[in-house]
């Protein structure tokens, strides 16, 4: 059976004053993402699954991939195709799992109160939540955990307090494994000052489950924090780049520009700087080799992109099926299948060699 993920997300003034009053003074909320997910499994749940080495693929990327396709308007981002299309979030949902993905994520990203509030909608804060839960067949994180939620995750954190204030805050009232994983920025420096290593073992000691990456950087700049410090983590190690082609001189998909201008492609013209099928089979192998058990892929992601990692974690998902076999093709395939004219003459007409 697919596990299902719960995802709650706020941002700045929009957590729960109560929770935050709850920990002790040293902990100060700095203004960020804090994003609380759980896993629905049937068993075995999270820490089995990766006892001994095992592995789970995550698909992530909703809000870029519906505003993509013509559903959800840049911008404020906000998902309001969960209530005025929820065919159409069902059906991503389910490619996704076609695909690979080993979990369902529930699409509640940006529809807490403060986001909702920017588009006038502040009242369809808990339709929109319910419908999205319940179509991932799941419910809020109280109930996410009586119901048998399996892990709760908070996510693209770009402060260190913030995401040991996520963690404590899983751990008293979720009662359930927390996944932590970090949005990098330019440098090796969460926004508070603190080590990006530093905060990445701090949150392993103070007994998340999971730690790593997620969101703001592409394969190519994620990948060096990973071998850094993926080796020092004794906990299973996260890694969900999103699917941009960062670089050392831009290496955050917010940073870069459309390729030949000067322009910033974020977000708007990121399509401009799509990563390749190449890069993400290149980064899936290299996650793999250094035993990143908790892998997927964040904004840009797509299902032919998730097949690809699942593919190279030893999945064969119902997509794998329709895996590109370019030995079928008339230009490029097998010559002796085809006509000369085909494979060499039209080839040759329409420029580059390849061989």
């Amino acid at each position: 059976m697919a596990p299902c993920r719960f995802r709650v997300e706020e941002n700045g003034a929009g957590v729960d004053k109560e929770v935050i009053n709850k920990f002790d003074n040293k902990d100060k909320r700095i203004g960020g993402t804090c994003v609380y997910e759980g896993l629905f499994y049937g068993r075995p749940g999270l820490l089995e699954r990766l006892a001994n080495g095992g592995t789970l693929v995550v698909a992530e990327g909703y809000i870029f991939e519906f505003e993509r396709r013509g559903y959800l308007q840049a911008g404020a981002y906000v998902p309001e195709v969960i209530l005025e299309h929820p065919e159409i979030v069902r059906q991503v949902y389910e490619e996704f799992v076609h695909a690979g993905s080993d979990v369902v994520l529930a699409l509640t990203y940006y529809t807490h109160r403060e986001k909702l509030r920017t588009i006038g909608r502040e009242g369809d804060l808990e339709a929109m939540n319910r419908v999205a839960l319940q179509m991932a067949r799941e419910e809020q994180i109280e109930l996410a955990v009586e119901l048998g939620a399996d892990y709760i995750v908070g996510e693209t954190f770009c402060c260190y307090g913030e995401s040991m204030m996520a963690l404590r805050c899983i751990q008293k009232y979720g009662n359930v494994p927390a996944v932590i994983t970090l949005s990098l920025g330019t440098g090796d420096l969460m926004l508070d000052g603190v080590k990006v290593k530093d905060t990445v073992l701090a949150l392993e000691a103070a007994g998340a489950a999971v730690v790593g990456f997620n969101c703001g950087r592409g394969p190519e700049t994620m990948l060096p924090f990973i071998q850094d410090i993926k080796p020092l983590c004794k906990v299973p190690f996260a890694a969900l780049p999103v699917c941009y082609r960062t670089t050392p001189e831009q290496p955050c998909f917010q940073s870069l520009t459309v390729p030949g201008t000067n322009n910033r492609a974020f977000p708007l013209d990121l399509c401009a700087c799509q990563t390749s099928r190449q890069q993400i089979d290149e980064f899936a192998h290299a996650c793999r080799k250094l035993g990143v058990q908790y892998v997927g892929l964040c904004c840009g992601n797509s299902a032919h992109l998730t097949r690809i990692v699942a593919e190279v974690y030893e999945r064969t998902p119902p997509a794998s099926k329709y895996t590109p076999d370019m030995s079928q093709h008339y230009m490029f395939g097998d010559k002796s299948r085809f006509r000369k004219e085909f494979t060499e003459g039209l080839r040759a007409s329409k420029g580059g060699d390849f061989d």
